[in-house]
């Protein structure tokens, strides 16, 4: 039988998602204690592999077991887990649901402090210098034009393709908090970093808009923008079809 878990984590004290042979990482947690008390092995397929420092607010993984789950295990998960992990729902899918290749779409946060907040800086890149969102904003929308997007992806990743369709991309300014989301069908090893940094030498007027064609076009990671620190960064949705569900 296989199921679905939905999660959330800081992802300040881990290196990333995905196990790692000399690294902490959130799968590894996870499935030490979903082992732990299933009493089975487990292992986990998350639908993505956040980086060192990334945070998610919301995260599915699968994984599959020959026998019925225990009573109130969310509740048990969670007294196990953690502080900075939380389980919110498991639930039964069909057998060949999968948590990665299944997916629809995902959307990702960046987010930006304005002013210095002392409360905040964990957890989001600061940065006060002055930026024209109006500028970010009409880049964002030379995004939505092009589906190869080599120049934002990090060196040496194993992608058969760097195909990605963007459906959405768009600056947000709260009070001090400016927010980019971004949603995807799926997105390559550090692209939202690099766009992201890409955007704000834009908004500094560094970089103007028609360069980013020349940019994307050029497909060298050298000519984008320097990747924003992780820490501002959050997997915050992510859609599948009902028909996973079993």
């Amino acid at each position: 039988m296989r199921y679905f878990i939905e999660l959330s984590y800081n992802g300040k004290a881990y290196h990333g998602w995905q196990n790692q042979p000399n690294a902490i990482s959130v799968q590894q947690v996870l499935e030490e204690a979903l082992s732990r008390i299933l009493q089975s092995k487990i292992s986990v397929v998350g639908a993505g592999r956040t980086d060192a420092g990334v945070h998610a607010l919301q995260l599915f993984a699968h994984f599959d077991i020959d026998k019925p789950l225990i009573e109130n295990l969310i509740f048990k998960l969670n007294s196990f887990l953690p502080n900075d992990i939380v389980v919110h729902a498991i639930f039964k899918v069909t057998d060949d649901a999968h948590a990665r290749f299944d997916a629809l779409s995902r959307t990702y946060n960046y987010s930006i402090s304005t002013k210095k907040d002392v409360f905040n800086f964990d957890f989001s890149y600061a940065f006060h210098l002055p930026l024209d969102i109006k500028k970010m904003n009409e880049a964002c929308n030379i995004l939505l034009q092009y589906k190869d997007f080599q120049c934002f992806s990090k060196s040496n990743t194993d992608v058969k393709t760097y195909n990605c369709t963007i459906e959405h991309a768009q600056w947000e300014l709260t009070n001090n908090e400016l927010k980019f989301v971004i949603t995807a069908d799926r997105f390559l090893r550090n692209m939202v970093r690099a766009i992201v940094g890409t955007l704000i030498n834009i908004g500094q007027g560094k970089t103007s808009i028609d360069d980013l064609h020349e940019i994307i076009k050029s497909k060298d990671r050298s000519r984008a923008g320097t990747s924003v620190p992780a820490h501002g960064l959050y997997l915050v949705k992510i859609e599948y079809p009902e028909t996973i569900k079993a």
